[in-house]
């Protein structure tokens, strides 16, 4: 079993129908966990990557009438190298 995490941001919140829609996608096989921050609009969803994928996680959550706009990394980028220095002139 491989957990996964992943994190969207959604634009509007959740209509009470969406939420019970995502009561529902909390049974299927291979979710975890769904947690949902209304400060932030974000909704993380921990699940199981031998059986499901991001595309299918996305799927459900947009099934269930909730408006992803974006995916958030959990892990910030590196930062870009540095710039090599000139060697002097001779």
């Amino acid at each position: 079993m491989t957990q996964l995490e992943v994190l969207y941001r959604y634009e509007m919140h959740p209509t009470e129908a969406a939420m019970a829609a995502l009561g529902t996608a909390r049974q299927v096989y291979g979710v975890r966990r769904i947690k949902i921050d209304e400060n932030a609009k974000t909704i993380r969803v921990e699940y199981d990557a031998t059986r499901l994928n991001k595309a299918v996680v996305l799927q459900l959550l947009r099934r269930s009438g909730i408006d992803i706009v974006e995916e958030i990394p959990l892990v910030a980028p590196p930062p870009p190298p540095a710039p090599a220095e000139a060697a002097p002139a001779q």
